[in-house]
């Protein structure tokens, strides 16, 4: 009985002193072992596949006006971007680019240098409205060589010009809107008679360049590319 009543008294002991521990009864409470969060482990993230090589041909129909840009700068632009992609580009007036779209030809991208070709072949189902977009807006001018004597101050007296260079209205803009500004002084029908029209700008850049023309009507951007002539 001794044993027993003294291993239950030690028994006893132990539970009282660890009942005290446990509440605090005089007994300092030992600060808890800080629990340290596991470092994190970085994730594998796979490098991203490269973009396949963008190769192949197209075709842009382009207003002649802008032939400069898209010779000079644009396309060598984007060829610095895509190099394996051959842009091959066909430059004339407007309306004889509508006309060749309509026959057939296959451009995936057409820049018109008015709104009345672009509408039209969208009226024809020949270009999707959706993906038109107005890009830029231009001046008309008028121009005389560098070395061709006038007395032609602007469109208020062109027609004292002994020759008259401007793009046939029927196909190009730039014709267009000179025989819209033309017709509001009253002079068109005095001049339509003796005008030369050109297929294209760059046609009566060249005219006025070369002396075979007094005057013509540009855009402001086709002269400014015609410094010193």
């Amino acid at each position: 009985m001794k044993r027993k009543t003294g291993t239950a008294a030690i028994v006893i002991a132990m539970f009282t002193a660890l009942l005290l521990a446990g509440c605090g009864g005089g007994t300092q409470k030992e600060a808890p072992a800080p629990v340290l969060a596991p470092s994190p482990v970085p994730l594998s993230v796979p490098a991203p596949a490269p973009e396949p090589e963008i190769s192949g041909e197209i075709l842009i129909a382009v207003a002649a006006s802008l032939q400069n840009a898209f010779e000079g700068e644009l396309i060598p632009m984007f060829n610095g971007e895509y190099p394996g992609v051959k842009v091959t580009g066909t430059y004339d007036g407007s309306g004889k680019l509508q006309t060749q779209i309509e026959q057939g030809l296959d451009a995936a991208l057409f820049f018109s240098a008015a709104l009345k070709q672009m509408d039209a072949l969208i009226d024809g189902g020949f270009i999707d409205g959706s993906t038109v977009v107005s890009l830029l807006e231009n001046e008309v001018v008028l121009i005389t060589g560098a070395e061709t004597d006038t007395s032609v101050t602007g469109f208020e007296n062109i027609g004292d010009a002994a020759s008259i260079a401007i793009g046939d209205p029927a196909s190009v803009p730039a014709g267009q809107y000179a025989e819209e500004i033309l017709k509001s002084l009253g002079s068109w029908d005095g001049i339509e008679k003796r005008a030369s029209l050109g297929s294209n700008v760059t046609e009566v850049l060249n005219w006025v360049a070369e002396g075979s023309a007094e005057v013509g009507v540009v855009y402001m951007t086709d002269a400014a590319g015609m410094k010193g002539r």
